[in-house]
């Protein structure tokens, strides 16, 4: 069967999956079942989801989340307002460490990104970003019914650069829209849409 022709898959355990969490990896599953597609909100978290989905672009997502807690200690815990009092020296701390990505563009966006959101009131974040959220539309049945962008990700990603946000193009606002709950992208059939739509 053509990928993008691809449904959900009865996994070992008789759950039916996304094809992406339905494989032998365990952290895929875990993050399938139990985080993607589920609403988040709060500036901490989405700044967290918005500066992994920037890492990610390039590389595997099982990459990021193999590294997520390594991430989430060098980045203490994604607290914009710390992150931004990050100085020259911290940054070649990240540079050296090796439970992250260490990308010198990506990091050096990812602080530049919180001195610009610790200037931000609180929630704005939060609201610039669900304010994008689209209309609900029909499960997609198969992968190649799920797309790579949308106008509402396009106008986000804008919305974002036109305030200074780094490192966030279409692509990467709908992997973060699909990461966060704006969108519901589990597949037709798929276990983990029936307990988001419970």
């Amino acid at each position: 069967m053509a990928a993008d022709l691809q449904g959900p898959v009865t996994g070992a355990d008789g759950l039916r999956r996304c094809p992406w969490g339905a494989g032998p990896h365990a952290d895929y599953r875990t993050y399938h079942d139990e985080e993607w597609g589920r609403p988040v909100r709060g500036d901490d978290a989405l700044f967290e989801r918005l500066t992994l989905e920037a890492f990610q672009s390039g590389l595997s997502w099982l990459t990021i989340l193999r590294r997520r807690e390594g991430f989430r200690t060098a980045f203490h815990g994604f607290r914009i307002a710390e992150v931004a009092r990050f100085t020259d020296e911290d940054e070649t701390r990240l540079l050296a460490d090796p439970g992250i990505i260490r990308n010198r563009a990506k990091v050096a966006a990812t602080l530049a990104n919180a001195r610009v959101l610790a200037g931000w009131a609180p929630n704005e974040l939060t609201e610039l970003i669900w304010s994008h959220a689209p209309a609900p539309r029909p499960a997609p049945e198969h992968l190649g019914d799920v797309p790579a962008t949308t106008r509402e990700s396009f106008d986000l990603a804008k919305a974002l650069k036109g305030r200074g946000v780094r490192f966030v193009g279409p692509t990467t606002a709908y992997a973060l829209m699909q990461a966060c709950g704006l969108v519901d992208d589990h597949l037709l059939g798929c276990h983990a849409r029936r307990a988001a739509d419970a």
